[in-house]
């Protein structure tokens, strides 16, 4: 349990991020425990106050959470080692006192006190922190809240000798809570991982020495030294070159660039080859990549908080369920003759008990989990209850195109030789040469030739970057790289090569043009199925947004009947896109699978991350995962979720219309506690296997 001063001071912990002030956040701003604030994840009926505020939207006023204080429930930060433990206890000290009152012969020492302190010490070990949460809850003025209406039910159902009703009632909520608190600790790790990208030390270059120092250490104008194979760990102009990084944790593209000496290389590249120098153009906390941290920081911030509907309805019922109990027992008083306080007192301790909202606190969470286990058998993870909610109501899908709409590997997709060369014979060729060199284009031509280019031999191989290969291939010079190589050595070629939109791998035997391949990461099978099912399915905007080159995405968005496409962006441009959509009013889920993509996951309504390729960083900042890698399931979400709510609110309107009944038979005493405990239990028991229906259900 937290209780306000650990409250604030975990709050002080997190560190302010507004859209103007993004860059300027530094790694020691960015610490794991920041990071692993739950805020922007939250489930229904966990009201968790904002640890970073919000820039265009005012923090909700203490009465807007009034349903439920946050006081009474930590969520992980300060729990036993094991959560389950005490209402694991209690729950079998509720089943072996149920079996022991069932067999009184056999047990006569189980009654009076005994039997009282049996169920006493169950319903002690779940029911104290709602008891505490309570009374914690008045000097706020927050009184009437489900904490004191599960108080006064439960300990009625004790003063009227109900011992193992007030235990269930109360160890019911508990499990509730407790499946809320899981969705909520797997929230709580959403930026994490993105904390390990950052780069701990940098080689620098001063007066001729080498120093390592720590980033923030390093100064505008310093050249620092980058290994082949390490991370770039600011951004800075290449001083030596030409060099091939990999850019995917910007672009989320997997084809490497080659920057030439005095083009701009960013912070989280990855250098492939040869040892670099770069002359570093921004500090630490002004890099590409901090403001990639920031911005998701920012937008996990930003996020709508979903009240859980029984918190929200406590504010009017709980109150007026009071009320009428106190009036049961006093208007009598005046009215009727032969009045007896004790009888009167029965009959609101049993009001009471019926009021209990036993079934909503039990099958409303119920319900939700039972769609997150539903979706998590067709390979969808929902991290909380909200989610199933918002994606449901969304009317705006956005998506990455490498590795969400397209398989993420490069492939041959098409062989075009030159007038009088054999394809057969090209591949070979090509074949060969390729297989020298380790670039993902390079190792796609290899896998499409296969054996055939086998004891082919291979000479004198120069890689040219930039430019592609050079070398002797059985004798004979070939060329394979793109148009700039043939240029380089004056190979003259047809003009239409130079509109082929896939990237091209162009081929010279001899000095002499003999065709060329196009490599692209073909769709996956199912993305144009997904596009066609959310079009069907009400969403009234498909937009594609990607890193890769815009020619590229304009036909991959072609083929899969998306009308609006943007390509050539960095995160901060998907962001931007993002941003607007949700500025028009649109309810928007945002689907990606790389680190780049985790800002846009965190700022959408609901993020998406593809479980499969997708990078852990956005895996952990999404809301919703699919494991399958399959873009048809976004769909298929959409139609769990739908069940979902359906399920639901049937429980609602079947506890509610059961217990308004009820409430009217026990205040004019025609209810006994057999109705009381059906209208509680039995309404909990039924609502609960409508619930679990949505596990049965085929999707």
């Amino acid at each position: 349990m937290t209780d306000s001063s650990d409250t604030r001071e975990e709050l002080n912990t997190a560190k302010q991020v507004k859209p103007e002030n993004t860059g300027a956040l530094t790694r020691d701003q960015l610490t794991p425990d920041a990071a692993a604030s739950p805020q922007g994840h939250d489930v229904p009926g966990h009201d968790h106050a904002p640890a970073l505020p919000q820039p265009k939207q005012q923090p909700a006023a203490p009465e807007e959470h009034a349903g439920h204080s946050h006081d009474g429930h930590s969520h992980g930060a300060d729990s036993t080692a094991n959560p389950y433990l005490w209402p694991g206890v209690s729950l079998v000290l509720l089943l072996v006192g149920l079996v022991l009152d069932y067999f009184p012969e056999e047990v006569p020492f189980f009654t009076g006190v005994v039997r009282l302190l049996w169920y006493g010490v169950a319903f002690v070990l779940v029911g104290w922190k709602v008891i505490r949460s309570a009374i914690q809850s008045i000097p706020s003025g927050n009184v009437f809240n489900e904490f004191l209406l599960m108080s006064l039910a439960t300990i009625g159902a004790f003063a009227i000798g109900e011992y193992p009703e007030g235990v269930a009632v109360m160890l019911f909520y508990t499990i509730g809570e407790l499946f809320q608190d899981a969705a909520v600790n797997r929230a709580k790790r959403s930026i994490r991982a993105l904390l390990e990208i950052q780069a701990t030390e940098v080689t620098v270059v001063r007066g001729g020495q080498t120093l390592v120092l720590a980033p923030s250490q390093v100064q505008l104008g310093d050249v620092v030294e980058v290994k082949p194979g390490a991370q770039v760990p600011l951004d800075g102009i290449l001083s030596t070159g030409p060099a091939s990084f990999n850019t995917a944790a910007l672009t989320g593209e997997s084809a490497p660039q080659t920057k030439q000496v005095g083009e701009a290389v960013l912070a989280g590249m990855i250098n492939l080859k040869q040892l670099v120098q770069l002359t570093v153009t921004a500090t630490y906390q002004d890099t590409k990549l901090a403001r990639i941290l920031a911005m998701v920081q920012d937008a996990v911030a930003r996020k709508a908080k979903t009240q859980q509907f029984i918190t929200r309805f406590a504010r009017i019922y709980t109150p007026i369920v009071v009320a009428l109990a106190v009036l049961v027992i006093v208007v009598p008083y005046f009215v009727a003759d032969d009045y007896v306080f004790r009888t009167w007192l029965y009959r609101a301790l049993i009001f009471l008990v019926i009021s209990c909202p036993c079934a909503l606190v039990v099958s409303i969470p119920l319900g939700y989990f039972g769609g997150i286990g539903a979706a998590s058998r067709a390979g969808i993870l929902f991290k909380g209850s909200n989610f199933l909610d918002v994606m449901r109501e969304i009317d705006t899908v956005v998506m990455d195109k490498t590795g969400t709409l397209t398989q993420g590997v490069f492939a041959v997709q098409q062989v075009q030789p030159a007038p009088g060369t054999a394809a057969a014979q090209l591949l070979r060729l090509v074949g060969a040469l390729e297989a020298k060199s380790t670039h993902p284009i390079a190792q796609a031509v290899v896998a499409h030739v296969g054996t055939a280019a086998q004891g082919v031999r291979v000479e004198e191989v120069e890689e040219i970057a930039g430019h592609g290969l050079r070398g002797q291939v059985e004798g004979q010079e070939v060329l394979a790289g793109n148009t700039r190589l043939l240029a380089k050595f004056n190979v003259p070629y047809p003009a239409e090569v130079d509109q082929v939109v896939d990237s091209i791998v162009v081929v010279a035997i001899e000095r002499q043009y003999a065709g060329y391949l196009t490599v692209a990461d073909a769709p996956k099978a199912d993305a144009a199925q997904a596009v066609r099912e959310l079009k069907a399915d009400g969403i009234t905007k498909l937009v594609m947004l990607s890193g890769d080159k815009d020619s590229i995405v304009q036909r991959v968005a072609k083929e899969l009947g998306i009308a609006e496409a943007h390509g050539n962006l960095l995160p901060e441009d998907k962001a931007r896109y993002v941003q607007q959509y949700l500025s028009a009013g649109r309810r928007l889920a945002f689907v990606g699978d790389g680190v780049n993509d985790a800002p846009v996951v965190a700022l959408a309504d609901v993020g998406i991350a593809m479980g499969g390729l997708g990078s852990d960083a956005t895996i952990e900042t999404a809301d919703v995962v699919i494991q399958t890698d399959h873009p048809s399931k976004i769909a298929t979400a959409r139609r769990i979720a739908r069940a979902t709510h359906s399920v639901v609110w049937q429980n609602i309107w079947l506890a509610f219309g059961v217990k308004a009944v009820v409430l009217a038979l026990g205040a004019g005493g025609l209810a006994t506690m057999w109705e009381a405990v059906f209208a509680d239990v039995g309404v909990a028991l039924l609502a609960i296997l409508n619930a679990v229906r949505i596990q049965r259900m085929k999707f």
